[in-house]
Formats: structure tokens, sequence, C-alpha cells
């Protein structure tokens, strides 16, 4: 019970400032949400930038290795061409 409990007060306490916050901040609603609006599309923007990076890394790299394989594939073919000539 006493886990609730913390519990609970924790979750007031952050009720009562965010209340006191709204009631206490020196700019207009309207300002306020703009702002968080704002900041919002900055942070998914940035979000979306990095992930795009990311995603051409990775691609790149793929490709670099799917091309060093594919160039030891046909060495190793090309190695291989008279061997199954070859009778055991």
């Amino acid at each position: 019970m006493k886990t609730g409990k913390i519990l609970a007060g924790i979750l007031s306490g952050a009720a009562v400032g965010a209340i006191a916050g709204l009631l206490f901040a020196p700019k207009r609603g309207s300002e306020t949400r703009k702002n968080i609006a704002d900041k919002g599309n900055e942070y998914m923007y940035g979000a979306k930038s990095k992930y795009n990076d990311l995603s051409d890394n990775l691609s790149h790299r793929y490709d670099s290795v799917r091309s060093k394989i594919k160039g030891k594939s046909k060495k190793l073919q090309t190695e291989m061409d008279g061997d199954d000539k070859i009778i055991y």
C-alpha cells in the first residue's frame, strides 16, 4: 500500500504543477500552444532527418557488401569452372 500512496502523491503533484504552470504562464494560451506545436514539428523534422540518414547509410553499406559478395562469387566460380571435369 505504501507504493500506491507514493504513486498517488507523485501523480497529484504533477497535476498540481501542470495546472499552476498554465495559470501563471507568461504567454497567452494560443501563443503557448503555437510554441509547443512548433517545437514538436522541429523534433519531428529532426527525427525524420536522422531516420533518413540512417536508412541511406544502411542502404549504401548493404549495396557495398552485396557487390563484394558478387565479386567474390564470380571469382570463385571462374576458379572452379574446370573442376567439374576432374574424375575422382
